[in-house]
């Protein structure tokens, strides 16, 4: 686990990060060129990273691709984007034939939704990977129960197949633990075959208080169970694909679960992580060696996915929110209205970013240093 681990050297966690958001947002941007390229759209530049050019290149297209200094994300601007998004009247751009703005509305709808789902794509490419060529992941069948635990109280026994906790199916022991860590002191169903039969047990789980490297506490959920054994034997890609497209939508599951536990206030905001955070995480990650490394980068990959399809303005789900709206409608939403949208989503972002910053100083005690020093 990668809270158990000694604190990275600072160097460790600057390259691991950059070497984790690079790929990660590199991915992700060349999902929307290749459907807009498929679309006949141009496309003017080709960004990893934001701000000052520090390295770059125009390929014969015109396209200029090139790395900002500030590795916090990227952009592909298409012929015709700016146009689109309020920047003038958008005439001229819906002439071109190699505008953005001029391509029918599901063709734009398309080109947004890329982008994510090459994330998702990308994490099943390496789960694919490790289940093929290093093994696969835990089964679900209980191998011992911890005395005087959630599980013992409720019944369950060695040799059950835990089929679903909460509602969320868990082919896993990793699907078990995702489940379970973010519902703390909650009573929830779990469903277990045992010798043949299903049976739905009403468990009110356990919690337990945890203290990461940087001295954040936070609270998880406990079941108390094992696994039997964790499988390591490969599978074939035939076997491998499938498998890590259903890994990967569980996680997606667990990162939703996640969320919606958040928003109902039984997991603490303050255990939301941001730039600082990821970075140390990344660090971690790669203090444990290229495999753990390359794991946490599909993990990575599905939250970059999954965030940027959630509705809000400046991201590629409000975008999509957007074609979708002008598709019902028949006409795209007037310039102002978009305007006030993605000035609401901007700041949206920019406070959670600061949220997220101060989080993550105050869990590497910046904070409670500068009371001392105060004080």
């Amino acid at each position: 686990m990668l809270l158990m681990l000694a604190q990275p050297p600072l160097w460790l966690i600057v390259v691991a990060f950059v070497c984790a958001i690079g790929p990660l947002v590199f991915f992700h941007e060349l999902g929307h060129y290749l459907v807009g390229r498929l679309f006949g759209v141009g496309a003017e530049i080709f960004s990893i990273g934001f701000g000052r050019e520090i390295a770059g290149w125009t390929d014969r297209t015109g396209t200029r691709w090139k790395v900002g200094w500030l590795p916090l994300g990227g952009y592909v601007r298409f012929v015709g984007d700016a146009a689109h998004a309020g920047e003038g009247d958008g005439s001229e751009a819906t002439r071109d034939r190699r505008s953005f703005a001029g391509k029918l509305v599901w063709q734009r709808f398309l080109v947004v939704l890329a982008g994510p789902m090459a994330n998702f794509l990308l994490a099943i490419l390496i789960f694919t990977a490790f289940f093929a060529f290093i093994g696969t992941p835990r089964t679900n069948v209980v191998g011992a129960i911890e005395p005087r635990s959630a599980a013992a109280a409720s019944g369950i026994q060695p040799g059950d197949h835990i089929l679903e906790v909460a509602g969320r199916p868990t082919p896993t022991f990793a699907d078990v633990f995702n489940v379970v860590v973010v519902r703390p002191d909650e009573t929830v169903t779990v469903k277990v075959e045992r010798t043949g039969v299903v049976h739905d047990l009403r468990v009110h789980l356990g919690t337990d208080q945890l203290e990461d490297t940087t001295g954040a506490k936070f609270e998880r959920g406990l079941l108390g169970v094992y696994p039997t054994t964790q499988v390591q034997e490969p599978v074939s890609i035939v076997r491998a694909v499938p498998m890590a497209a259903d890994y990967t939508w569980s996680l997606t599951r667990s990162i939703a679960d996640g969320i919606s536990q958040l928003i109902k206030g039984r997991i603490s905001p303050k255990q939301l992580g941001g730039p600082i955070k990821i970075a140390q995480v990344a660090g971690e990650g790669a203090a444990q060696g290229p495999l753990a490394f390359v794991s946490l980068l599909a993990l990575l990959s599905i939250n970059l996915g999954f965030i940027n399809l959630l509705p809000i303005p400046m991201l590629d789900g409000g975008h999509l929110f957007f074609y979708a709206v002008e598709a019902v409608r028949r006409r795209p939403v007037s310039v102002q209205a978009q305007e006030w949208a993605f000035r609401g989503g901007l700041a949206l972002i920019l406070a959670l970013l600061l949220f997220t910053t101060v989080n993550d100083l105050g869990s590497f005690g910046v904070w409670e240093r500068l009371g001392r020093l105060i004080g």
